[in-house]
């Protein structure tokens, strides 16, 4: 008799323990079906992804989703869904989309970024908007006699901000006074950029200056040298500059090798 008590106990000691070791590896069970812990983990990765941290009360909603997904997809499953064209169709485009992330996951690892290549870029983002730079004002219009038009209601003495409010077909500035802010002048059609080169602090183009978009009436409020970003400030956004750059350029070599019929 003792000894069938002390293998009973043995018997409820280990199923406790292998009970254990199963709500460990699990988070629930849904209609008799267990729910791995491996899928929140799988969730929480893509919150990381994010940018967002997973907290405790993050990783409780997680453990909801979850089970509410099983619980739906039992429900699906139970209605035959999972055998439907339209519903093949969609795995197929998910495996494809997946499969394929994988394959530029794993080119921009075995190709990174280095810190070479970063300072090189922004060598050359210097060199290109290094200098002056221009805080000018502008009024576009369709033709040259309503510019002309404009320039001399200026010198009659309406207001240059009015005007571009009311007249400007630009729509970016037009609202803004004509207001440009800050700009290099290389950032403008050749036209503009020689045209505003030309003006002194406070002076407006004598005579409209026609670009590829229409004619413009130009006034230049001020100067100062070039204010560029620290390497620093802005190189997680030049590495993934260059590595989209790099994803490209491998994309386009494998549709260039690619036989297709």
């Amino acid at each position: 008799m003792k000894q069938r008590i002390v293998s009973t106990v043995a018997t409820a000691v280990l199923l406790g323990t292998l009970a254990s070791a199963a709500l460990a590896q699990n988070i629930a069970i849904v209609n008799g079906k267990a729910v791995p812990k491996s899928r929140v983990d799988a969730l929480s990765q893509q919150v990381v992804k994010s940018g967002r941290p997973v907290t405790p009360e993050m990783e409780g909603e997680l453990k909801k989703e979850v089970i509410a997904r099983e619980v739906f997809m039992q429900e699906a499953q139970k209605m035959g869904l999972e055998g439907t064209d339209d519903f093949k169709a969609q795995m197929e485009l998910a495996r494809q989309t997946l499969l394929i992330r994988e394959l530029f996951v794993d080119f921009q690892k075995k190709n990174p970024v280095s810190d070479a290549d970063i300072q090189a870029e922004y060598d050359r983002f210097a060199a290109a908007n290094s200098g002056k730079e221009f805080k000018a004002r502008h009024i576009l219009v369709e033709t040259e006699d309503e510019a002309k038009a404009i320039i001399g209601q200026i010198k009659k003495g309406k207001k240059f901000e009015d005007i571009a409010k009311k007249s400007s077909k630009d729509p970016g500035s037009g609202a803004n006074g004509g207001d440009l802010d800050w700009a290099n002048p290389n950032n403008y059609a050749k036209e503009f950029a020689d045209a505003l080169k030309g003006l002194s602090k406070g002076k407006m183009t004598d005579t409209p200056v026609k670009t590829e978009f229409g004619y413009h009436v130009i006034r230049l409020d001020d100067t100062r040298e070039a204010q560029l970003p620290k390497l620093q400030d802005v190189k997680p956004q030049v590495a993934q500059q260059l590595q989209q750059q790099k994803l490209k350029v491998y994309q386009e070599q494998l549709r260039a090798k690619a036989k297709v019929e």
